[in-house]
């Protein structure tokens, strides 16, 4: 778990939950169980609005589909079990088909800031230098709104959106007027309240979903039994370097195919600004430099890149079953 309580939800917690309901004293709508059916599988994901996609996942299956007709209809104590069974089941299974990153924000991250003197001199220091575009050594109180969107999640602020009492926290330091401040000015205001937000979170910890992507040996395990799509992609990557002219120069096809067809194989986008994935890779291709001629060269022919890719997937898989890795998305 990181400073701003990175965690990961795969689904297994909500495979124990208890789908009993509290006695019924009369039939509950389709919509009322919605309502606790949602409710019981956000608390267990300390407290999780789900996303859209777990939601309509869910709701898709309880409601075979037609989300009107069930909503409408009246169910029994016995049937509402059931069916907030399936729910949960159903937020369990897209879990772990495609876990979710989120950051529980409780306040600790930002205290850590405030009781370090110098920790937090720095951080008021760098907020003002970035936020006083024209270099005039001054900003308007206003800006501490900004200062508090540039932390962001990373340093434990949430988004307004998700946080909305940070709008009368702003009002209640005055902090949202146009008189101009000096750095220390700027710094003496932004220090309480920061200390207010991490108090209100410390009470009541706010969690964001990550624009990220987890990645994990499960989804390797899915593309190692379609031996459909391997066998199109070793058939691709032949044909492409056939037509190479330059067959001196030719690259690794073993190589070619992973860097080429990553997204196909499960396997997350090479960068070199993600620490964790270049070594990941790192790790395999050193692997595969290391390999006698003999295997290299049998790699050349379709059967022999087969077995080379399984070979070299199972690799990731093991690696990525020990340590998961995580990349930026665009969602």
């Amino acid at each position: 778990m990181s400073n701003t309580g990175l965690m990961i939800f795969d689904g297994e917690v909500l495979r124990s939950i208890d789908i009993s309901l509290p006695e019924l004293q009369h039939n509950i709508t389709g919509a009322q169980l919605l309502e606790i059916s949602e409710s019981k599988v956000s608390k267990s994901l300390s407290g999780l609005t789900l996303p859209p996609n777990l939601k309509n996942a869910a709701v898709s299956q309880v409601s075979d589909g037609d989300d009107v007709t069930f909503r409408r209809t009246e169910f029994n104590q016995q049937q509402a079990s059931e069916k907030l069974g399936v729910f949960i089941s159903a937020v369990a299974d897209t879990l772990r088909d495609a876990p979710v990153v989120v950051s529980v924000l409780d306040g600790s991250m930002l205290k850590m800031f405030l009781e370090d003197e110098d920790d937090f001199a720095m951080l008021a220091e760098n907020l003002f230098t970035d936020l006083d575009e024209e270099d005039k050594g001054k900003l308007c109180k206003r800006e501490i709104r900004n200062a508090l969107v540039h932390m962001g999640v990373d340093m434990g602020v949430p988004p307004l959106s998700e946080f909305p009492i940070l709008d009368d926290i702003i009002k209640k330091h005055d902090a949202d007027g146009d008189e101009e401040l000096g750095q220390a000015q700027f710094a003496q205001l932004l220090q309480p309240v920061l200390q207010e937000i991490a108090d209100v979170l410390h009470e009541k910890p706010v969690t964001i979903v990550q624009n990220v992507e987890i990645f994990t040996g499960s989804r390797l395990r899915k593309i190692l039994a379609d031996e459909k799509t391997l066998k199109c992609l070793v058939t691709k990557t032949i044909l492409e370097l056939s037509n190479e002219k330059d067959s001196q120069g030719r690259a690794d096809p073993i190589k070619t195919l992973i860097l080429s067809n990553g997204k196909e194989l499960g396997l997350p986008p090479l960068s070199s600004e993600n620490e964790p994935v270049a070594l990941l890779y790192e790790t395999i291709f050193s692997q595969l430099n290391n390999r006698d001629k003999q295997t290299a060269a049998d790699a050349s022919t379709e059967d022999g890149l087969m077995d080379s890719l399984k070979d070299i997937l199972r690799k990731f898989e093991d690696l990525l079953e020990t340590a998961p890795v995580y990349s930026a998305t665009n969602i």
